[in-house]
């Protein structure tokens, strides 16, 4: 292939990424649509009716909407029974929405939060953790050397490897997914860090089987009872009052 020739294909490529790029933006951009979309963000899925409610339109609206979204990839219908209920298409998906929402709030200096204290606290970020408590985690995980910094995601060290296997996380079968091991996701309220990827979503699951919080049915709340919370710090090797975190 000449020069000429794969300068034009290079070219042609990055015109169609711009290209769905915007298009993606412009699907996001609607207000109604952006609604629905953040209201998934709690990872439950929802049907087209909750979620016209929610956006604030008609049924038929909705459903035009909810098309353009599952054609643009951001959403994926499931099917149970006669229902059809719509959730978002992948953890992606819901970095990509947590990342505009700092973009969209406005920036001051210092950050002072003015998320609610319940979802500032601890929050779902799709199938993870985020909020005040998910940033303390995540910045202890780095100090004592668990996992490490490495473009843009997150590798594990031995020590990491260890201390999350006595916590019974099966780290081959988080490798052997079709997603991001562990990666930084940028919290909306906090706007730092928590942690992603199949190692987030398996460390709130077992948050949740044992207790340490629990889920918010109606919002994408956690609650964190300070029982369990002090066991679940202890678990992980931090002091009982250990700081970053709202206190509940």
């Amino acid at each position: 292939m000449d020069a000429a020739r794969a300068r034009n294909i290079t070219t042609a490529a990055t015109a169609n990424a711009d290209d769905r790029l915007a298009r993606i933006a412009a699907a996001i951009a609607e207000p109604a649509r952006a609604r629905m979309l953040c209201s998934l963000l709690d990872g439950h899925a929802r049907t087209s009716t909750e979620l016209s409610v929610v956006a604030g339109i008609g049924a038929s609206t909705a459903s035009a909407h909810l098309a353009r979204l599952q054609e643009d990839g951001l959403l994926r219908q499931l099917a149970q029974g006669r229902h059809r209920y719509y959730s978002l298409a992948g953890g992606e998906v819901a970095a990509a929405l947590e990342a505009l929402l700092v973009v969209a709030g406005v920036q001051r200096a210092p950050f002072v939060p003015n998320t609610p204290d319940r979802l500032r606290e601890a929050r779902t970020c799709y199938d993870h953790m985020a909020g005040a408590l998910a940033v303390m985690l995540n910045d202890h995980f780095l100090a004592a050397g668990w996992l490490a910094e490495d473009d843009g995601a997150y590798v594990l060290s031995a020590e990491g490897e260890t201390r999350f296997g006595e916590l019974g996380l099966d780290m081959a079968t988080m490798r052997a997914q079709r997603r991001r091991f562990a990666c930084p996701c940028l919290d909306w309220s906090e706007r730092r860090p928590h942690l992603g990827g199949a190692l987030g979503a398996a460390l709130l699951r077992l948050a949740l089987q044992k207790g340490w919080v629990e889920q918010d049915l109606d919002s994408r709340a956690l609650g964190v009872a300070p029982q369990g919370r002090r066991r679940m710090l202890a678990a992980l090797g931090m002091p009982a009052q250990a700081p970053g975190a709202a206190r509940v």
